[in-house]
């Protein structure tokens, strides 16, 4: 599939004004993430039923994610960044309110189609409007911006939580994502409409199985989707987990608040300190790193409580900032941009993968021990199998 093209756009507007918007996900995603894992437990009162309560969210992301190319056969990018933007806002608003567990749950599933297809526009956006800048760049600056938006979210979401309660959080997720929206609209992208087709089941299941077994056979493509598979499977587990158990080691929430915002300082220092990395170095090094780095630290987090365990909570977080400005460029950068719409979507579901296999294994991994805090074995197996694959002979 070929590049949309574009009718007109803001003559300010770069590919560094698209990263931007990482301040916007970022804080709004992070205030959610803070409160997200604990009012799941809230509803099911059980923290293996919530790792398989987010693995049937992650099932569905997943296949929003597969037919991702589908939508924007019918629908340019500009359109659809819109829709779902304002979706995002509207949605959190309404989850924000104390209503019934099933309500929730269908909002849930709603905001999961537009989080997929946010997390996948805004890094097309950034790539078609690259230029001679390059995605490494681009990929720090979004980054960086998320992390500040981190940064912020939670001290945000535990003052709201403790006023208002936890699903009171996303409200202010909501009015971030819609200034987040506010600011795409002032960019005044302009993009050919796309004539809409009668959509065939067969050929359009036809369609999508061709897309991925063309994307599997370009060369490179299976490490990269590994390895991202490998990092947001750390990312979906230390989502999920952290919260759950600061609160089971005796910490209240604002304990919990400063383990988060503490995190985010690594990636904040790290995040332009990387791509020079990059450039000198390449990726492969920092991968390898912060994948090992990771594993190790999993290690201690099974065996130590109280004060130590948060502290590795902080110290790991230096792990995913190696890794985060980094994790996705085996894509681009053996892409061409002709190809990165059509294959993308299915690139982006080793985002998703990880948050329905992860928490299943999470799951089985606490009934089994016992323990939440033996979910950390697997995140020593799967920093270890990332090391592997990147010291693979590539073929």
């Amino acid at each position: 599939m070929a590049r949309d093209k574009y009718i007109s756009v803001n003559k300010n507007v770069s590919g560094f004004s698209f990263a931007n918007l990482g301040f916007f996900t970022g804080f709004a995603d992070g205030i959610y993430n803070a409160v997200y894992s604990l009012v799941i437990l809230e509803i099911f009162r059980n923290s293996a039923v919530v790792g398989l309560y987010v693995a049937l969210y992650s099932v569905f992301c997943f296949v929003v994610g597969l037919f991702a190319n589908e939508i924007l056969r019918q629908f340019s990018k500009a359109r659809v960044f819109y829709f779902v933007m304002l979706m995002l806002a509207v949605c959190y608003a309404m989850m924000s309110f104390s209503i019934l567990p099933r309500t929730f749950i269908i909002l849930d599933y709603t905001t999961g189609v537009a989080i997929t297809l946010v997390g996948m526009l805004i890094p097309l956006f950034m790539s078609d409007f690259s230029k001679k800048v390059g995605m490494a760049r681009l990929n720090s600056r979004y980054h960086l911006w998320m992390n500040v938006g981190a940064l912020l979210a939670p001290t945000v979401a535990v003052f709201i939580a403790n006023h208002f309660g936890n699903r009171a959080a996303f409200f202010g997720s909501a009015v971030i994502y819609f200034a987040g929206w506010g600011l795409f609209k002032y960019f005044k992208v302009v993009q050919e409409d796309k004539k809409i087709r009668q959509v065939d089941p067969r050929k359009t299941f036809k369609s999508l199985w061709k897309n991925a077994v063309g994307f599997f056979r370009l060369p490179g493509m299976w490490r990269a989707y590994l390895v991202n598979f490998g990092y947001y499977s750390l990312r979906a587990m230390r989502v999920l987990y952290v919260p759950i158990l600061v609160i089971e080691n005796g910490f209240d929430k604002d304990v919990l608040g400063w383990v988060l915002t503490l995190g985010i300082i690594p990636y904040l220092l790290l995040s332009d300190v990387m791509a020079r990395l990059v450039r000198r170095f390449g990726k492969t090094i920092w991968l390898v790193l912060g994948f090992g780095s990771f594993a190790a630290l999993s290690i201690l987090a099974t065996i130590v409580t109280g004060v130590p365990v948060l502290m590795i909570f902080v110290a790991w977080q230096i792990s995913g900032a190696l890794m985060e400005s980094v994790h996705d460029l085996l894509f681009f950068d053996n892409t061409k941009k002709a190809q990165q719409t059509k294959y993308y979507g299915v690139f982006r579901t080793s985002a998703n993968l990880p948050s329905v296999i992860a928490p299943v294994v999470g799951a089985g991994v606490i009934a089994a021990f016992g323990a939440t805090s033996a979910v950390w074995f697997v995140t020593a197996g799967v920093g270890v199998a990332s090391v592997l694959i990147l010291l693979a002979r590539k073929k």
